[in-house]
């Protein structure tokens, strides 16, 4: 198996264990451009549930009803669920590539 696609595939599976630090380490470590691009799409798609769960605590914290905050941990919940789908079928899809 080819490291690059290892290294390239580990920083979409990180989600499950590592989050933000294996994208950002191997951003800086190595210095293949195609694994830095992974490496950077990674750390972006880590970071979107993050950023989205602040922005709705912002308009939880504005609203204060207990409608909004079953609505936005739910809301919250669902993209986490769908970007971490999408990391692994981005992960298994740089794997695969030839």
């Amino acid at each position: 198996m080819d490291t690059r696609k290892l290294i390239a595939s580990l920083c979409y599976f990180s989600i499950f264990f590592a989050g933000f630090l294996v994208p950002v380490v191997v951003y800086f470590v190595t210095n293949d451009s195609w694994v830095r691009e992974h490496a950077k799409k990674a750390l972006l798609s880590h970071l979107l549930p993050f950023l989205s769960l602040i922005f709705f605590l912002i308009i939880w914290i504005a609203t204060i009803s207990v409608s909004s905050t079953i609505f936005l941990g739910v809301v919250s919940l669902i993209l986490y669920f769908i970007v971490m789908i999408w990391n692994v079928i981005k992960g298994i899809q740089v794997l695969l590539e030839r």
